[in-house]
């Protein structure tokens, strides 16, 4: 007898009658509005009077927002397992995660056959089933990364069943109508017995159970009258029936079949809940493990350096391994390729100081590498891996209005900036950000952000009020002007060196449309086209920001350069009169204008996760003005090749209004923020470095190079000095190294390592 100290989870079982399919759906939702955690249908394709199981799995799922969907159990024999494993992932990638995969051997042969189904032995159909498993398996791991690994439960109850069960599979799904208390201890044994003999641990399979019965206050007993495996009685009578089949049998999944809605009602409202309540009391008096449950397989491609075991229990259910098939949706950012060890995912503050006490265990004692993600979008690609841990706070994403009359907004450094648009947008704000709604706010809102609106509102550190962070020793700390004002100062322009913050507080501005114009013209002569532009951006009133960019030349082809320029505006004379001088520069190939929301230009990607690949090779640097040298050293670059993205972002304006000591950012006398991205590391650093004397600075957001006099590059002497005093106060570990490290790259040596 044995409590394999699994999550209680409970769902319910319907029928899925296709005389009434609005019904079926709204006994879904029932389950769902209930607080159920699953809704299950039994899959009988030859069964004219039900709706095609998986076609209705699908409905269900788009027509709920949090409830699991599964069958139960999809039939094999009739639904080719590589077509089944397809049609799992979609749902899947579609509901969030939110579906789970049992499979049965099959039965009514002679219903099969006649749809055209080849009949099998029971010896065929168990090996048919254990191919299938393979083949779910193996398309999975050939399809596009999953939100969520999808378990593989079988509906077993012969002996090779069972033992396919033990060694293979993810879970159990019996009826106990159908095996009795008996069947149940039987098949938990053997299931046991074949899993240790497969090395695995008997608590990676889930022990599931479909239940039915009936309640009757009259009737004390949990057993109904004549049925040895039917709950009868009242919500305690069935409660005193259940525990012992949590506590003693394993069952940690409880499937209600039943069609009647005030039975569903009364088991989530009288009978889940005390279930609840009675399992955690006698698991903490027993001291049940109710860890998490790692497969032998993910165990196997465990990474050198982590305690894996020691996660903390309240991340230990988001975390990530290599083994996980969640692995490859966390892996990368948008600009990098990675491989990290562990990727953890806190929800709260609490959880985040909990995530980097366990960060910092490993790296006092194994140097592991740490990295902190929010949106992962960043050009340098610092927020992921290989081998380390990644911190990622994505689910911090919070967006609230905290005083509509000062317009001050608390914002999660998970936080999209498309989502903050689209969230300011009906009062009339934004807060000036990049040119991708898909950043995250943690990685800019630190950094500097040069976005659309910044010479006529500044750089998005500029609308900081203040933060709410994490240091490196994990205490909690609120920084602003008043309080904690070095780490304030600090945080906005540095902030990967000295914390993570977890809230920020931001002051919007009032912005309604704008105009924004997409200019495409003929830069042959790409050195006075740089030039001219530069100076137009300059002279041109401050309620207009431009962005220039570029490709490789194309052979017989002219040269390229294609501008984005926003007016804040709404006045259709303005934009034009604003636009005009751009669209005077050079012969026009193309050109589109419009007076349209800022939510709209910096509107939320489509959901999924960064797929990048390989490092990102970026250089980049700030200039006051664009001069006729170095428009012409630049004009040099994007003849070479070397680049294939090249992009000019203009800044000044409200930004170099702040003076340069005021945040870590300092370069404010700067109109123009350079970036070129290329192929090879070794040519374009040559490129580059041939005309890093033309610049004074560098954009930490966008510089991928992690040669230490990048530090230099982005810090003036005064700055860096200051950020190094107070660096050697909040984080003499270097804990916070990964990016722009002002102490070395290195881990610095403490009283503790």
């Amino acid at each position: 007898m044995t409590d394999y100290g699994h999550p209680l989870r409970f769902g319910t079982f319907v029928t899925p009658l296709a005389a009434d399919p609005e019904e079926t759906v709204a006994r879904a939702r029932l389950a769902e509005d209930v607080g159920l955690d699953l809704v299950t249908f039994q899959d009988h394709p030859y069964q004219p009077r039900f709706l095609d199981t998986w076609t209705l799995l699908s409905y269900v799922a788009a027509a709920t927002e949090r409830i699991h969907v599964a069958p139960n159990v999809a039939n094999v024999p009739m639904r080719p397992p590589a077509v089944l494993a397809r049609a799992a992932a979609s749902l899947g990638l579609l509901s969030d995660g939110r579906v789970d995969l049992a499979l049965g051997a099959g039965a009514f042969w002679d219903a099969m056959e006649a749809m055209g189904v080849a009949r099998r032995t029971p010896g065929e159909s168990v090996d048919a089933l254990a191919d299938a498993i393979d083949v779910v398996r193996a398309t999975w791991a050939e399809g596009p990364p999953t939100s969520r690994r999808i378990p593989v439960w079988l509906g077993a109850l012969g002996p090779r069943m069972l033992r396919l069960t033990g060694t293979t599979a993810d879970g159990w799904l019996p009826s106990l109508g159908r095996i009795g208390t008996d069947g149940l201890r039987a098949g938990n044994a053997a299931i046991d017995a074949a899993a240790a003999a497969a090395g695995r641990d008997p608590r990676e399979i889930t022990r599931l159970l479909n239940v039915s019965g009936t309640f009757d206050d009259a009737t004390r007993t949990g057993s109904a009258p004549g049925g040895r495996s039917d709950l009868a009685g009242s919500p305690a009578a069935w409660v005193e029936r259940l525990l012992p089949l949590v506590l003693e049998d394993g069952v940690s999944t409880l499937i209600l079949a039943t069609d009647d809605e005030p039975t569903m009602r009364r088991f989530a409202a009288e009978v889940v809940p005390a279930l609840r309540e009675q399992v955690a009391r006698e698991r903490a008096a027993r001291g049940t493990d109710t860890g998490r449950v790692v497969p032998r397989g993910v165990r196997a491609l465990r990474r050198d350096g982590i305690a894996y075991d020691d996660v903390p229990a309240a991340l230990a259910e988001r975390s990530v391994e290599p083994g996980d098939p969640e692995h490859a949706a966390v892996a990368a950012t948008y600009m990098r390729g990675g491989s990290p060890g562990l990727v953890l995912r806190p929800r709260t503050t609490a959880e985040v100081v909990e995530a980097l006490a366990f960060a910092r265990a490993q790296d006092v004692t194994r140097r592991v590498p740490l990295s902190v993600r929010s949106g992962g979008h960043g050009m340098s690609g610092r927020s992921t891996n290989d081998g380390g841990i990644v911190l990622d706070v994505g689910e911090l994403d919070t967006i609230e209005v905290v005083d509509e009359d000062a317009r001050l907004v608390r914002v999660g450094p998970g936080a999209r900036w498309g989502d903050v648009a689209r969230v300011l947008a009906p009062h009339g704000w934004a807060i000036s950000s990049g040119d991708s709604g898909g950043v995250g706010v943690g990685g800019l809102a630190t950094a500097g952000g040069i976005g659309f609106l910044g010479r006529a509102h500044g750089l998005t550190i500029d609308h900081v009020r203040a933060v709410e962070m994490v240091l490196a020793d994990g205490s909690t700390v609120r920084a602003d002007a008043a309080q904690n004002s070095e780490l304030f100062w600090a945080v906005r322009g540095a902030g990967a060196q000295v914390g993570i913050v977890t809230s920020f507080e931001m002051v919007a501005d009032e912005v309604g449309a704008v105009g924004f114009a997409q200019l495409v013209h003929d830069a042959s002569d790409t050195a006075e086209f740089l030039e001219r532009w530069g100076a137009t951006v300059e002279a041109s009133p401050r309620d207009t920001t431009s962005f220039l960019l570029m490709g490789r030349p194309r052979p017989g082809e002219p040269v390229v350069a294609q501008s984005m320029t926003m007016v804040d505006s709404d006045d259709p004379d303005v934009v034009v009169a604003r636009l005009q001088p751009f669209a005077d520069l050079a012969p026009l190939l193309g050109q589109s204008a419009q007076i349209l929301p800022y939510d709209a230009v910096v509107s939320p990607p489509a959901p999924g996760p960064h797929r990048g690949s390989g490092e990102p090779v970026s250089r980049t640097g700030l200039a006051e003005h664009l001069t006729p040298e170095l428009s012409g050293r630049l004009a040099g670059l994007v003849a070479s090749g070397e680049t294939y993205f090249f992009q000019i972002r203009s800044t000044g304006g409200a930004a170099s209004d702040v003076p340069a000591d005021a945040t870590a950012y300092a370069h404010r006398a700067a109109n123009f923020s350079v970036l070129a991205m290329g192929a090879s590391r070794r040519r374009l650093d040559a490129r580059w470095d041939s005309l890093a004397d033309g610049f004074d600075g560098l954009y930490v957001s966008f510089e991928s190079d992690q040669r230490p006099e990048r530090v230099a590059d982005a810090y003036p002497p005064a700055t860096l000095e200051r950020l190094r005093e107070l660096k050697r106060r909040v984080d003499p570990g270097n804990v916070f190294r990964d990016n722009m490290p002002v102490l070395g790259p290195e881990p610095t040596p403490t009283a503790e390592s």
